[in-house]
């Protein structure tokens, strides 16, 4: 049965096959972004947990129900992995019950986007705004007020509570 849980599951083992065989999942090369944040790939590599490097760096994604950060429930600010630029607030933070963190909207300036058109589907693809590493998708099924679904992949933020 096809469900949208096992639809974001295949997408994911999708991915997972492109980057093994080296395939482009985006058009991140080809788009000839600049971002203030720049480092060399061996750079990225030693600041970056293998995971953390796949996700944002070549534009992997996790297994869903794998990031701790899909339950964190306390205030405060989820920043980029790559550069600690803070890109989403735990106030838009809500529960899609598809297994990745899930956001209805991102900080100001925290986030850019492009067209991204692999998997045999076009969505949107978002990126650290600093560092242009790979966050996730954003779909327009999400809640109130804005009706998107910022859906990120948990091993591309860190999380940093509110102060007491």
């Amino acid at each position: 049965m096809v469900n949208r849980r096992n639809f974001l599951i295949f997408g994911g083992t999708l991915s997972a096959i492109a980057l093994a065989k080296g395939l482009p999942l985006s058009a991140r090369a080809a788009s000839g972004e600049t971002f203030e944040v720049t480092k060399t790939d061996a750079e990225w590599r030693a600041i970056l947990t293998d995971q953390q490097y796949r996700i944002l760096r070549r534009e992997g994604t996790e297994r869903p129900f794998t990031s701790a950060l899909n339950n964190e429930k306390r205030k405060g600010t989820f920043q980029c992995a790559g550069c600690a630029l803070p890109v989403y607030s735990s106030e838009a933070k809500y529960d899609s019950g598809t297994g990745w963190p899930s956001f209805w909207q991102s900080l100001p300036g925290g986030v850019a986007t492009r067209e991204d058109t692999s998997l045999f589907m076009t969505r949107t693809e978002c990126h650290c705004h600093r560092c242009g590493g790979h966050l996730g998708h954003i779909f327009d099924d999400g809640p109130p007020p804005t009706g998107k679904r910022h859906c990120i992949n948990g091993f591309a933020l860190t999380f940093v509570p509110a102060s007491a």
